[in-house]
């Protein structure tokens, strides 16, 4: 799953690649005392596609990032889980801790004499 989306993000350089090539092709042709009128139109054709399916993924990217976030449920992530262990164990050792200042405490006013 997470190399798919790794495969994916490639992906999705390679078109920001193709969108600063068709960008660059654009604005050397429009440079050109007589720019040649079809090729700049399958220029800008090929910039629009290439613009439009990078925003498609990245917006795909972006909800799935914001689902994994906001700890909604999602089928591979285990975060929360992990998350969630993690916190209990740091709350028992903390409830050690403060037992073991408690029984010593206990025992320093035991070992007092009482008057």
């Amino acid at each position: 799953m997470a190399t798919d989306r790794l495969r994916a993000l490639e992906d999705v350089e390679k078109e920001i690649a193709t969108v600063l090539l068709s960008a660059g092709n654009i604005v050397l042709e429009l440079s050109k005392d007589k720019s040649n009128g079809s090729y700049l139109e399958r220029q800008i054709v090929q910039f629009q596609g290439a613009v439009n399916r990078v925003e498609t993924e990245l917006s795909g990217h972006i909800r799935y990032l914001t689902q994994v976030a906001t700890g909604q449920p999602h089928e591979g992530s285990t975060y929360s889980a992990r998350k969630d262990c993690q916190m209990a164990l740091n709350r028992a050792e903390y409830a050690k801790v403060k037992l073991g200042e408690l029984g010593r405490t206990c025992e320093v006013m035991l070992e007092q004499p009482q008057t």
